[in-house]
């Protein structure tokens, strides 16, 4: 699917996003009428324009590299139940499906059953990426996605760094030693600012073990 490119091209000219830290996420000081901002990265922000409900526009930062990696990424996915599609590229952006579903970072929040399924689906999706080639990474509760009780993954920008990366092997576990035990059947709903004090912790925690081995 492809997105008319007068619209397209009227977009590009008009929008405006930058970076000022790889560490935070980029900043978006204009997004032309009617489009919408999805979301935002530390490289990229995403917008959706209504008349295209199925697909999204990924555009990166000026000066901020990762496009033609992550093209090459989708290329090597294909066509998958559990990844969006790259209908389209251009310079420093991709038209990719827009993925249904709620992030599991927002269902712990708002005290949303997670079935083990969900876990399944992206352990599934995780080997069928390494399969082809690729090396999933930065795997997290927020670019995880919950559709109808399944799985489905996006952001696989970084799938090209052939690295360690320990976050969804950490976030399973405390699935399942934690959450499936403790809370997902309680309808607990974990506020906001001690999620982020986890996530900090935890990236905290993740740098001084690197420091020490």
């Amino acid at each position: 699917m492809r997105i008319d490119q007068h619209i397209l091209q009227a977009f590009l000219q008009e929008v405006q996003v930058e970076s000022l830290s790889p560490d935070d996420p980029v900043v978006v000081h204009h997004t032309p009428y009617p489009w919408e901002l999805v979301g935002t990265g530390n490289y990229a922000a995403v917008f959706a324009h209504p008349d295209y409900p199925k697909v999204v526009i990924k555009l990166y930062a000026p000066g901020r590299p990762g496009a033609e990696q992550e093209i090459e990424v989708y290329r090597k996915l294909g066509e998958t139940r559990s990844f969006p599609i790259c209908y389209d590229y251009g310079e420093g952006y991709l038209v990719i499906s827009r993925m249904n579903g709620i992030p599991l970072f927002d269902c712990v929040r708002f005290g949303i059953p997670i079935p083990p399924q969900v876990i399944e689906d992206v352990e599934e999706a995780l080997e069928e990426a390494r399969r082809k080639g690729l090396f999933p990474h930065d795997v997290h509760g927020k670019n995880v996605l919950m559709d109808q009780g399944r799985g489905y993954l996006i952001d696989v920008s970084d799938y090209y760094v052939n690295d360690t990366d320990t976050k969804w092997r950490d976030l399973r576990k405390a699935y399942y030693k934690v959450y499936l035990p403790f809370i997902k059947d309680r309808g607990w709903k974990i506020p906001l600012w001690m999620l982020e004090v986890v996530r900090k912790g935890y990236r905290l925690f993740k740098k001084g073990k690197r420091l020490f081995t």
